[in-house]
């Protein structure tokens, strides 16, 4: 539509410029004929009539009026129809303005219009939200710098006790587009300079003085946010200004005052430190008083629990005594009867283990009576075997009596070696010695003959052992 307006307005703009120049084309022609045959009349006769001059004072050629009137009323029918189309852009509302009735109620939205040409006119206004800030103090700008933008309005309120106080706050608003006629009609043109900045700092100076620097600067800054937030919110919106947000970003005390504050802030941060570490040691002690409390009524329970178990113990059992006192007695009846068949059953056991000692016992009597007479048997057969035996070595030693000493002498010793010699060997260095010893033989043999067994003396052991 914008095309469409502008292609309007350059037709209607050509229109125009045709018909003007049509009548001062026409006027020029008129203008170099009259020239022309002037000089043509000069040079012919020397001097004019005057008729002629009367005549040439007139234009040769008619200006084509009509013309130039049709095309210059065609003309302003396109700027017409393009002065009757209004184009609001994205982010603004507009107000119909007429200059006979003023401000139209209404708002044009974004978009095409149509109004009526000559008489209406747009005024835009900005929907979009703004945004009002004030600085808490002057930011000192470097030597040699210019500012490329506007620098924010300080913004500075007292306190109770009368100290100033900068404040850096920001404010998002909008203008309301249903009550743009009002604000055309009643608010000035600059909003924000003119109604939002007065109402915000009006109101802060009134709500500053009802506290003290120390709350504005640590508890109650909230509050005070809130508070001013509101009053301005309510204030501007009976003006048509939407406010969405009011935001206080800073605070700037004076500077001793802020230094005092800053030491006795940390006073009362040690103090809150304190005092929530002394809560948390009573907590503890609480909880270790619940705790205790809840021990002892977990075990006061307990024992009620164990009370409880003896005592339905106590009449199970004593409701199983009911039925247990005739078992029992038919258990002592039946012990008593197996006591009486044990009792008999030990008696013939007895009798029959008597019966089986005395069979044993003579069982016992025959076999030491036969061992007796079987070792009585052996002996006299051992003795008479003996005596047989000891008659007949007897007899040998009678015969050989040198037999003695070599038994004698395999006895004493299986180390020791005998030889055997010839009595009467002549060229034997042991004769004499052998001599001596049968000599000391021939006695002994004697003592054998007499006693029958007579032990053998030391001697003959000595010269038995003898080479």
């Amino acid at each position: 539509m914008l095309a469409l307006k502008y292609l309007l307005v350059l037709l209607g703009i050509a229109l125009f410029g045709s018909s003007g120049a049509l009548v001062v084309y026409d006027i020029y022609l008129s203008s170099q004929l009259r020239r022309l045959l002037g000089r043509h009349r000069d040079e012919a006769t020397g001097e004019a009539l005057p008729e002629l001059s009367a005549e040439s004072s007139r234009p040769l050629q008619s200006v084509r009026w009509g013309t130039a009137q049709r095309l210059a009323a065609a003309g302003v029918l396109p700027l017409l129809l393009a002065f009757s189309i209004a184009v609001v852009p994205d982010g603004f509302a507009g107000v119909r303005v007429s200059q006979i009735w003023g401000a139209r109620p209404g708002t044009l939205y974004p978009g095409v219009h149509l109004i009526t040409p000559l008489v209406d006119n747009v005024e835009l206004y900005d929907t979009r939200e703004q945004v009002y800030t004030t600085a808490a103090s002057r930011s000192a700008k470097p030597q040699g710098t210019t500012a490329l933008a506007a620098e924010p309005e300080v913004l500075t309120v007292q306190a109770r006790e009368g100290l100033n106080i900068g404040l850096a706050v920001s404010i998002r608003y909008r203008l309301d587009p249903q009550r743009l006629t009002y604000i055309h009609a009643n608010l000035p043109r600059a909003v924000g300079d003119e109604v939002v900045a007065p109402t915000v700092a009006t109101i802060y100076r009134q709500f500053a003085p009802n506290y003290i620097t120390r709350e504005i600067f640590a508890t109650k800054r909230e509050e005070l946010r809130l508070s001013a937030s509101n009053a301005i919110t309510s204030r501007l919106a009976s003006d048509g200004i939407i406010v969405r947000e009011v935001l206080l970003r800073d605070l700037k005390l004076p500077e001793e005052y802020a230094q005092g504050l800053e030491g006795l802030l940390l006073k009362e941060q040690e103090n809150e430190r304190l005092g929530t570490e002394t809560e948390i040691k009573q907590k503890q002690v609480k909880i270790a008083e619940l705790e205790a409390e809840a021990q002892k009524s977990r075990d006061v329970k307990q024992a009620e629990a164990q009370a409880q178990v003896r005592v339905l113990q106590a009449k199970a059992e004593a409701d199983s005594m009911q039925y247990t006192l005739p078992l029992k007695q038919k258990q002592i009846e039946q012990s008593k009867l197996e006591a009486q068949a044990r009792k008999e059953a030990t008696l013939q056991n007895a009798e029959a283990a008597a019966q089986a000692k005395i069979i044993d016992s003579k069982a016992e009597l025959e076999r030491q009576k036969n061992l007796s007479d079987a070792e009585a048997n052996r002996i006299r057969v051992t003795a008479a075997a003996d005596s047989e035996r000891m008659k007949f070595e007897a007899a040998v030693l009678k015969q050989n009596p040198m037999l003695i000493q070599k038994i004698i002498a395999e006895r004493l010793s299986d180390k020791l070696q005998i030889m055997m010699v010839p009595i009467d060997g002549k060229n034997f260095f042991a004769n004499d010695v052998l001599r001596s010893a049968f000599s000391s033989v021939g006695n002994s043999a004697s003592a054998d003959e007499a006693g029958d067994g007579a032990p053998i003396t030391a001697a003959q052991k000595r010269s038995s052992r003898r080479p």
